[in-house]
């Protein structure tokens, strides 16, 4: 059988990752630069939303499956289990910086100030229901509630439905907060796709509505859409870094173990993701809105890269 999988994996020598549309501007630029300064090819990265990507991941090994996937939260051990089950028994998690999950709008319209606690108001499927932002609270904007965003295969909405919903439940008194991460199916929440940048295309086309994604798309459109205030914070790379923003994620990708040093430059794509030109303090993935990991952390996934460190469900 291992046999059979290096003779399939050998039968193509150009990376593929699949995986988060939010860690996907940082990973396209990693794989040109890998292209460009290396003799390797420039691996293939597509976007196809954290869940997305895992469940392509850990679908097995050889040719027809990717070799690493990007993910705008943590794998889930039920999915690392899965993995297993199909075969894939060593997989590598890297941590890569932070991110930001905010609420935008056109950058033609008032900026919204909003609390955790009136987000899950609007789009709470077992909340009041609105219709309009100031049936919410009088000084909201008297416009409809129009939310774009990710769907249920997006890391980000994961999180989102977490980060917000959840802990904005929390903060309203006698909601029922059982069910607080569901989101209502009327319309007033739009199912975007994955393609962050056609939400952005949006808001500018709509600015009345507002769009939900990562901060990093936010910092490379900020001449068209601004971002919201959250719980009175504005989303900016230090409020993150900072730990004020109170709704932000960690970023990660995972690498198939069995395909390093069969599909070539695995490894050496990796050690440079992680080095300290892409995602140190002062490394160009921060022009593109990455926000980057403490000293001991960085240290700790430039070893786990380096070791070939397997992840277990006994690290969750």
């Amino acid at each position: 059988m291992v046999a059979a999988v290096t003779a399939n994996a050998q039968s193509r020598d150009q990376i593929q990752i699949v995986g988060s549309s939010t860690v996907f501007p940082f990973s396209t630029a990693v794989a040109e630069r890998f292209g460009n300064v290396t003799d390797f090819q420039t691996p293939i990265v597509e976007s196809t939303g954290s869940g997305g990507g895992i469940r392509l991941f850990c679908a097995g090994v050889g040719v027809e499956n990717p070799d690493m996937t990007n993910a705008s939260r943590r794998i889930k051990p039920s999915e690392l289990e899965t993995c297993s089950e199909n075969g894939v028994t060593g997989v590598i998690e890297v941590k890569i910086g932070y991110d930001g999950i905010v609420l935008a709008n056109s950058s033609e319209a008032p900026v919204y100030n909003l609390t955790t606690g009136q987000i899950w108001q609007a789009l709470a499927a077992d909340g009041p229901l609105p219709t309009m932002w100031n049936e919410i609270d009088p000084s909201l904007p008297a416009v409809e509630i129009e939310v774009l965003g990710p769907p249920p295969s997006s890391g980000t909405r994961d999180a989102f439905e977490e980060l917000v919903m959840e802990a904005g439940c929390e903060t309203i008194s006698g909601a029922n907060c059982e069910n607080s991460a569901h989101i209502r199916e009327d319309g007033v929440y739009v199912d975007a796709g994955e393609n962050d940048n056609l939400i952005v295309s949006r808001l500018e086309a709509n600015p009345q509505a507002v769009g939900v994604f990562g901060f990093s798309f936010l910092d490379q459109n900020s001449d068209v859409i601004q971002g919201s205030l959250i719980n009175g914070v504005e989303p900016t790379f230090d409020a993150i870094a900072d730990a004020d923003y109170p709704v932000a994620r960690s970023m990660y990708f995972y690498i198939k173990d069995a395909h390093i040093g069969v599909v070539p430059g695995i490894a050496e794509y990796a050690e440079l993701f992680v080095s300290e030109d892409m995602i140190g303090e002062d490394g160009s993935l921060l022009d593109l809105g990455l926000i980057p990991l403490p000293e001991d952390e960085l240290e700790t996934t430039q070893s786990n890269v380096a070791n070939r460190t397997v992840l277990t469900t006994q690290d969750f």
